[in-house]
């Protein structure tokens, strides 16, 4: 460090390196990026696979349930939603209650999710053998926590 550097100065930038959010959206870019490499063929973004696996898996869900799902906002899953819908992949209607806007997977998003799985498999594979799987389980157990300790505040 520069000896014009105050100890405030210091102190940021050793609190900095071990900041959870900045090293936690360090870690999501790279993993990010690392998935979007392996989906790219199919067109899809990470953030709209894991809509089309949620969807896949809880079935049709209104739009604050699956934002919540995602842990995403409504404005952000909105967004996320936009290309979906755009390519067929997804469909939002109403229920009766008008204010209550349903999201579906259509076919077309049902085969785009089964024809990309293949590829998020080989990459989901890759970083779980390069963690090791005790180290990733307990990742997982980790991430969990640190969601569950972020909700609660």
């Amino acid at each position: 460090m520069k000896q014009s550097e105050s100890k405030s100065e210091r102190r940021v930038a050793t609190n900095m390196a071990a900041c959870t959010c900045a090293n936690l959206r360090k870690a999501a870019r790279v993993i990010t990026q690392r998935y979007e490499a392996a989906l790219q063929p199919t067109g899809l973004k990470a953030t709209q696979f894991t809509v089309l696996v949620t969807l896949a898996k809880c079935g049709d869900l209104p739009l604050t349930h699956l934002a919540e799902a995602l842990v995403l906002d409504r404005t952000t899953l909105t967004r996320n939603l936009k290309p979906l819908i755009g390519q067929g992949l997804v469909t939002i209607g109403n229920e009766r209650d008008q204010r209550v806007r349903r999201i579906k997977l259509t076919a077309k998003g049902s085969k785009a999710f089964k024809d990309a799985l293949p590829r998020w498999e080989e990459v989901q594979l890759q970083v779980v053998a390069g963690l090791g799987h005790k180290r990733w389980s307990g990742f997982l157990d980790d991430l969990a926590a640190t969601i569950a300790e972020a909700r609660s505040t």
